[in-house]
């Protein structure tokens, strides 16, 4: 009886065993092991930073990407409240060609007509969309493999370096960013840059934003959004900026009192119509003090607050206009119209053709910075 009863326990602790050596997911429902893979020299792998509250931010070196960010809402459930993929393979250009979490660079938004001048010399860069070259081309550091520099529970810092050349830019460039975790439930995220020779440079992070947790089902126009910015820039029916900085007041463009997405997107309007809804730069207020609001996103559903601060002078909205459904994210949830909304941190568009704007030259000796951090709360 004694020996049955041995190798019944036995049996038992095999199974525990098995049990054990099974893939460890994450609270988003990830499997690191879906993230490992060998691309252009470099390997991919999935990077998990949480804090004693309990949140999770889930990020990938392909692209400086953020996957996930699992943020509790009114009631204390968790919510994943970004777009993204549950694999890398997903993330590759061949299979879809996305922004989703991305760290975009050398230049975030679009240079018109891909065209660019540095010190006397023009450069001809990608044309990818309507003959502009938008978030640094087709090939644009969303798609790179960044070294990975340090990890632990609560950091990441990437770098990626851009030799002389990529895309046409001059100079080569290399370029960091750091993902931290905060206490208090917020993700700091900070850039440097330098260069070895005289260029332009605008990153920025391309987070899809819905903060119901369940973009298969909630619209973000359902949500309320505030800007802190009482001018945008305009653009024509390219997407592109007409170098005009003009007053929100009187327009669909007034967000300074916080209102619903969808109250005004549709509205018969020349800068909607031309944008195919919100895809636009607006003008901060906050003249490059990080501790002021810059932007605030509340989810009534959830009670979900984010809440954006940056250093830089512009932010670009976009209210996924052109998701379209025929692209299907994380458990398997298709990414319909205006499923997710992103707030870009940056330079204005097309700055360098632009004198008067704030600058985005870069020269040997210097070092840009930029920073900005997503704040989560409820309400």
């Amino acid at each position: 009886m004694v020996k049955k009863l041995l190798a019944v326990c036995a049996a038992a602790l095999m199974v525990l065993s098995c049990a054990d050596k099974g893939p460890k997911l994450t609270k988003s429902g990830l499997n690191p092991e879906d993230f490992v893979a060998e691309r252009d020299g470099g390997k991919t792998a999935l990077y998990t930073l949480t804090n004693k509250s309990g949140m999770e931010v889930c990020v990938t070196n392909f692209g400086g990407r953020i996957v996930s960010i699992m943020v509790p809402d009114k009631n204390g459930e968790y919510k994943d409240v970004v777009l993204g993929f549950d694999n890398i393979q997903d993330y590759f250009p061949e299979n879809n060609q996305t922004d989703f979490g991305a760290t975009i660079g050398r230049y975030a938004n679009r240079i018109a007509q891909g065209k660019i001048t540095v010190e006397g010399v023009e450069y001809q860069l990608p044309q990818n969309n309507y003959g502009h070259c938008l978030h640094g081309g087709p090939n644009g550091w969303q798609y790179k493999v960044a070294e990975v520099l340090e990890a632990d529970g609560s950091h990441l810092k990437i770098k990626f370096d851009s030799p002389d050349g990529e895309a046409n830019f001059p100079g080569h460039v290399t370029a960091c960013v750091t993902f931290t975790l905060t206490e208090d439930n917020a993700i700091d995220i900070k850039y440097e840059a330098t260069t070895d020779k005289t260029t332009v440079i605008n990153m920025t992070n391309h987070s899809y934003f819905n903060l119901s947790g369940d973009p298969a089902n909630h619209s973000v126009e359902a949500d309320e959004l505030y800007i802190n910015a009482a001018n945008f820039t305009p653009v024509d029916d390219t997407f592109m900026t007409t170098g005009e900085i003009a007053p929100v007041e009187g327009t669909p463009m007034d967000f300074r009192e916080a209102k619903l997405v969808g109250k005004d997107i549709n509205a018969d309007y020349d800068q909607l119509h031309n944008g195919k809804g919100y895809d636009h730069n607006w003008v901060l207020d906050t003249k490059g003090d990080d501790t002021v609001v810059a932007a605030e996103l509340y989810c009534p559903e959830t009670g979900i607050v984010l809440k954006e601060y940056t250093d830089e002078p512009g932010v670009q909205i976009y209210a996924g206009n052109f998701l379209d459904g025929t692209v299907t994210g994380k458990k398997g949830v298709v990414y319909n119209f205006r499923r997710a909304i992103c707030l870009e941190t940056q330079k204005y568009p097309d700055t360098p053709n632009k004198p008067d704007w704030p600058s985005a030259t870069l020269r040997p000796g210097e070092t840009y910075t930029s920073h900005c951090v997503f704040a989560f709360s409820t309400r």
